[in-house]
């Protein structure tokens, strides 16, 4: 019976910490510039002869995540999202980069000049001159008790990509 009780006790425990944070805005401010867009067209080994577009994207990011962090939450993980419209498709979402703060790191990010760090591969020909490619940062809150909330930071910037396609070397 004893052993109950302690269950008992540390679950309403656990709750009340949860409830204590769980509604908190967790938005922050999100300042992204775009300084380089590159596009190529290659090969996607789909089918015969198939070609789709690469995206490259050099940014750079800065936002204050102090804010976010309360004793309830034990890491952030971030991650640059890129959307746009396609003719096949009404939304494509890809994600470019992330990256994990723990709790007593760096909160407070200033990226300059840097790459994407995952491929920007549409299966197709939908990123030449789309003018309408949006990039945002969101973010899950890793908490230590409750609910995983993914947040969008208040800031995105939408680009137009070239209407040409870099050349290609081949070796």
């Amino acid at each position: 019976m004893f052993l109950t009780d302690v269950y008992v006790v540390m679950a309403a425990l656990t709750f009340g910490c949860f409830v204590t944070t769980a509604f908190k805005d967790r938005r922050v401010p999100v300042d992204i510039h775009v300084s380089r867009v590159m596009l190529k067209n290659v090969d996607d080994f789909t089918g015969p002869r198939e070609r789709s577009d690469l995206g490259f994207i050099t940014f750079d990011l800065s936002a204050d995540l102090q804010p976010i962090f309360d004793w309830n939450v034990k890491q952030l993980f971030l991650y640059m999202s890129a959307e746009y419209a396609t003719k096949s498709n009404a939304l494509n979402q890809v994600v470019l980069w992330d990256k994990i703060v723990l709790r007593g790191e760096n909160t407070k990010l200033n990226l300059r000049d840097t790459k994407s760090k995952y491929f920007f591969f549409d299966d197709g020909n939908g990123l030449r001159a789309n003018k309408n490619i949006t990039l945002s940062l969101s973010w899950n809150v890793v908490p230590n008790a409750g609910i995983l909330p993914l947040v969008a930071g208040s800031g995105h910037i939408s680009l137009p990509f070239p209407e040409s396609y870099e050349a290609t070397r081949s070796y």
